[in-house]
């Protein structure tokens, strides 16, 4: 029998098999198509149980068979799952949309919401936002629009579902097929040893003499930062910068063109202007003229710093975008007698795993209990079993190398969401430097935020306590997501953290005090920098996002170069937008800005956490109380003023930037 049409509680990666996926998904369709047309045909009177409740659960085992499926085409894929995803894909979308545009069940949602406000019913404030947000969905997924423009919009979808898909597939074999591979130590001038050492391994595991280097984050961004050939820095950054815009079988263009075309008519066919008034609508930020405001005074705020830092990088007037890091870590070291490379011996990551652990443990009070018993989908992935005393909160896998299998980046996602009494599983990916035989894995302090970062999104899912899947855990406003996330590389900055587990991996030595006060004081190196580039992927999420059905034939790299604020001379064939997957091939799309958003937030909320003491518990647990564990309950405006009992300081990230 197909195990994933079989009772299990955990994934059962060690028995899946390829050919397991077609006909577990077609079965689980066709159960949820049961499960929905009952609902939608039944006699008895709309109430919230039968209805809005019901549909909540109608699709239970395809989500769940369909979370395993996607998550490993993401992380452990292969042309046949790639090829199996691509053939599902589309089904599962003809499903949900057959749903959402189901008159029936429109009309059932529609009754008990007339059944709430004229008969009183009590509903909870949960119940009121799984009532409001399911009518809500209906109607933005056209339910409403005559017969012939609702079927346009189905057809649209499915085809966006295949779009997205082919956009990420196209990035990955593109980075993958491309290499830099060096057999003359002499080329190597300005690489730090562990750079070398991981470059030797590479090339090593792929049968070759010298150093392979790669488009994969752990190779190119120290390359960037450290190498002392400039020739080499600059044939790094143009296939980089061309990923999936090289013209050849992979090239995204035309696919970024159809993306954006069929999201505009989406848009329109709903009664849109743009794309991203339909997205914004549905957001914290509510409307695109509140959207362009915001960020253009953050632009204002930023743009002099931004160009003070490029002139204090600037050598001469011939700089490229390819000298940019290596400056910027020269005057670092310059600056602050801070060398990045440094810090690495004493951020190994078996014990930075261990410091965010503790960490979660002082302020929540959790305990993390490896399991090896529990299948995995790869022999370098993790399983821990977490705890509240004796309370088992969920399971907690780590996937923390690149390989040729995984897509670059970091994130962090579920197997199985919270709802009631069950717990989640979720899943933490990274792409850090693989140990190598002299040596464990030895973190950058930009990876320790970055595995900071996704384990406070782990945190929000795994502290989730609510009735409904759809609502748990990071279920919230899109602008609002990454602020669980972005307040917990606040600690990264903390001696009082870092003393808990810093240590030489060699010799056991504490990460000096000198090097804690380094750290700092580059706390804000290159900030009105790092801030701009942000802006600027926003500023270009925009405006791909607000162009016409009909906007003529254009190339990726015009719009982006149009949209963006460039410092830097723009280098030809270098494009972000052709590999640029939260918008085009994952869920941010006309939302990038959210990171800046969200931003704002977490600067003010750590500001709490700095005056009551950053390991307070009474204070930790006001936070998990109010917004960890309510998930999209509420409204994030509600969930951010019942713990900080105030509107935001829309100046606290200023502030922290030292920009005002």
């Amino acid at each position: 029998m197909n195990i994933l049409l079989q009772e299990w509680e955990l994934p059962p990666f060690d028995q899946i098999k390829i050919e397991d996926y077609e006909p577990a998904v077609r079965v689980a369709i066709e159960e949820a198509e049961r499960n929905v047309e009952a609902i939608a045909a039944s006699a008895e009177e709309p109430t919230f149980e039968n209805t809005v409740e019901a549909l909540e659960c109608a699709s239970r085992r395809l989500d769940r068979i369909s979370a395993v499926m996607m998550n490993l085409n993401e992380c452990c894929t292969s042309e046949e799952l790639q090829e199996v995803v691509m053939k599902l894909e589309p089904l599962m979308t003809r499903f949900s949309m057959k749903v959402m545009t189901d008159e029936r069940l429109y009309e059932r949602v529609k009754s008990c919401e007339l059944r709430v406000k004229s008969c009183g019913e009590n509903l909870s404030v949960e119940q009121q936002t799984l009532l409001d947000n399911t009518l809500k969905s209906f109607v933005r997924h056209g339910v409403a629009l005559p017969a012939e423009q609702r079927e346009q919009y189905k057809k649209n979808e499915e085809e966006l579902s295949e779009l997205k898909l082919r956009f990420s597939q196209n990035a990955l074999a593109d980075l993958n097929d491309w290499t830099l591979h060096i057999t003359d130590e002499a080329d190597l001038a300005g690489l730090p040893p562990t750079v070398r050492a991981a470059a030797r391994e590479e090339a090593q595991g792929r049968g070759l003499d010298g150093w392979l280097f790669t488009l994969a984050a752990p190779s190119y961004s120290p390359f960037m930062t450290y190498s002392d050939r400039r020739d080499l820095r600059e044939k790094m950054y143009r296939a980089y910068g061309s990923i999936g815009g090289r013209g050849n079988e992979h090239d995204n263009n035309e696919v970024i063109r159809r993306i954006v075309t069929l999201r505009a008519e989406q848009a329109h066919l709903l009664g849109y202007d743009t794309y991203c008034d339909y997205v914004l609508e549905n957001r914290m930020v509510q409307s695109l003229p509140n959207l362009r405001r915001f960020m253009q005074e953050l632009k204002d705020a930023v743009l002099p710093a931004a160009e003070k830092e490029l002139s204090e990088v600037q050598e001469d007037s011939a700089l490229m975008p390819w000298d940019f890091s290596y400056y910027a870590e020269k005057l670092k070291q310059q600056r602050y007698s801070f060398d990045s490379e440094v810090l690495r011996p004493y951020f190994p990551l078996d014990a930075v795993r261990e410091g965010i652990f503790g960490l979660y443990g002082r302020l929540y009070g959790l305990r993390f209990e490896e399991d090896k018993a529990v299948p995995v989908y790869h022999e370098e992935v993790r399983a821990y079993r977490v705890f509240d005393g004796d309370r088992e909160m969920g399971l907690l896998y780590l996937d923390m190398f690149p390989r040729q299998s995984k897509r670059s980046g970091a994130w962090m996602t579920e197997f199985r969401g919270q709802y009631g009494s069950v717990r989640p599983q979720i899943q933490v990916v990274c792409n850090f430097s693989k140990p190598t035989a002299d040596m464990p894995s030895l973190l950058r302090f930009s990876e320790v935020e970055t595995f900071m970062h996704e384990m406070g999104h782990a945190m929000h899912g795994m502290l989730s306590e609510v009735q409904y899947e759809s609502l748990s855990g990071t279920n919230v406003k899109r602008d609002f997501v990454e602020m669980p996330s972005q307040v917990m590389e606040n600690w990264c900055y903390e001696p009082e953290f870092l003393s808990t587990f810093a240590r030489h991996y060699r010799t056991g030595e504490p990460l000096p005090t000198e090097y804690i006060d380094k750290i700092r004081a580059a706390q804000n190196h290159m900030a009105g920098w790092l801030c701009l580039r942000q802006l600027n992927l926003g500023f270009t999420d925009i405006a791909f996002h607000t162009m016409g059905v009909e906007s003529g034939k254009w190339k990726a790299e015009s719009v982006e170069a149009q949209a963006m604020t460039n410092l830097l001379p723009r280098v030809e064939g270098c494009c972000t937008a052709t590999s640029f997957s939260h918008i085009f091939g994952g869920g941010y799309a006309s939302g990038y800005y959210g990171y800046k958003w969200a931003e704002v937030l977490d600067a003010d909320i750590f500001s709490r956490f700095k005056h009551d003491g950053i390991f307070n518990r009474e204070t930790a647990e006001a936070f998990r109380r109010e917004i960890l564990s309510r998930g999209g309950t509420e409204h994030p405006a509600v969930l951010f003023k019942n713990f900080m009992g105030r509107e935001p300081d829309n100046q606290a990230l200023l502030k922290r930037m030292n920009l005002l």
